[in-house]
């Protein structure tokens, strides 16, 4: 199993590519599912998880090659309409098939994600807004079974609160159904946009995407095209964190400015420079330890909960005691126990976290508990005294592409160790 190792103190200085998002390259994937036309998807990152959905799709009979970070995707037929444990477990957004698949079959077989109860991080309100769309559901030894032998009908969708996958899987669904479909409490995410403007461009009539209500006219059919991917907010923040964290100037290629403007506000309040500069966004942090700041997530165009441990590690550095409010995911403190082995000063209490920055962390072995989790303790060990060891980074593998070049390239001394 791979770790990484960090010896800390270097400032970073240089450029990072932004890689395409990994939240919307996932569905842009799928949506070859609703085409029988090839689909091409440019500046598509090189991920694990990329890599997990591909398997499942070649599964369902799509012919899928990549050159670079161009991805072609073609599925002139389905071969199967069932998507089996074994493909599925690995990811949980390998779940929105199910949408796609009953849209062009009419019957579907999808199994839950690995580790999912339904209730926490919810799959309901998938299977409620494929029912208003007149699936017939039934949950069965650990699969979903729908049918909608006659077609999905146009209906009214209204998500008690706002879920950016069950957003994508709506969407994802109703643009061959019959009819007109409103999504009302949408998530407004700016990968949200990026999938409604591919479909846009296949021929799907969508309307008020990025806004909380969201209309949708169904087609008959939908036609290939070419669509390149969003460049990635939450690589765009972590590494705008990293510089925060352990100083330097550094700029963001291809970052989008406003997809993150609640973490700018966040960093000109500790005290760092993020401005717009051509070809992406210039980060500086060059005036000592940054000032603690506090943060509480929130549905974007909030402070999204996917940047939350990234900013921890860097409050765990700042002057003085913030308070980090975690207010989408319960149990997404993980990292924190972790963090603590090197130094940091962290209580919590329920969703809070209060952290009383130190002058200095220590290097340590640590564990990566999940993707965001993971990229936290890289940033702590950026600007921790020694060395940092990484264990379990297969998280990191599935959400960034290149981290250690990337991070290399300015400065850091970071290698990844085969084991």
């Amino acid at each position: 199993m791979d770790s990484i190792k960090i010896r800390g103190g270097n400032k970073l200085n240089g450029s990072v590519p932004i890689s395409g998002a990994k939240n919307s390259a996932l569905k842009l994937m799928v949506a070859t599912i609703l085409t029988d036309e090839p689909l091409v998807l440019t500046r598509m990152p090189d991920l694990a998880d990329t890599r997990f959905l591909t398997t499942l799709l070649q599964h369902f009979g799509a012919a899928i090659s990549r050159d670079s970070s161009r991805m072609q995707l073609h599925t002139p037929r389905l071969e199967k309409s069932e998507a089996p444990y074994d493909l599925v477990r690995k990811m949980r957004a390998s779940f929105n098939v199910l949408g796609p698949l009953l849209a062009r079959n009419g019957e579907a077989r999808v199994s839950l994600p690995g580790g999912c109860a339904i209730g926490a991080r919810p799959v309901d309100l998938h299977l409620k807004a494929l029912e208003a769309l007149g699936a017939d559901i039934e949950l069965s030894e650990g699969y979903v079974e729908a049918r909608a032998p006659h077609g999905l009908q146009g209906g009214q969708i209204t998500f008690p609160f706002v879920s950016v996958g069950a957003t994508e899987h709506a969407i994802l669904a109703a643009v061959l159904a019959k009819g007109e479909t409103t999504l009302e409490n949408a998530a407004r995410e700016p990968e949200i946009v990026d999938l409604a403007d591919c479909l846009t461009s296949m021929g799907a009539k969508i309307e008020g995407a990025g806004s909380s209500t969201i209309t949708i006219t169904g087609v008959d059919r939908l036609k290939g095209t070419t669509h390149a991917v969003v460049p990635d907010r939450i690589e765009t923040g972590t590494y705008a964190l990293a510089v925060a964290t352990a100083g330097g100037d550094v700029l963001l290629e291809d970052a989008v400015w406003k997809h993150n403007e609640a973490l700018w506000d966040r960093l000109a309040a500790a005290g760092v420079n993020a401005a717009r500069a051509d070809g992406g966004i210039r980060i500086r942090s060059e005036n000592g330890r940054l000032a603690a700041t506090d943060i509480e997530t929130r549905p974007y165009p909030g402070f999204p909960t996917d940047e939350q441990a990234q900013f921890m590690a860097a409050m765990c550095v700042a002057d003085g005691r913030s308070v980090i409010r975690e207010t989408i995911f319960e149990n997404r403190f993980m990292h924190a126990p972790e963090l603590m082995r090197m130094g940091a000063q962290i209580d919590l209490r329920g969703n809070e976290a209060i952290v009383t920055g130190v002058e200095s962390l220590r290097g340590a072995p640590v564990m990566a508990t999940d993707l965001r989790a993971s990229v936290s303790l890289v940033i702590a060990g950026l600007v921790a005294a020694g060395e940092t060891t990484i264990g379990r980074v297969y998280h990191l593998d599935r959400g960034f592409e290149g981290l250690e070049a990337k991070l290399a390239a300015c400065g850091a001394d970071i290698e990844r160790v085969k084991e």
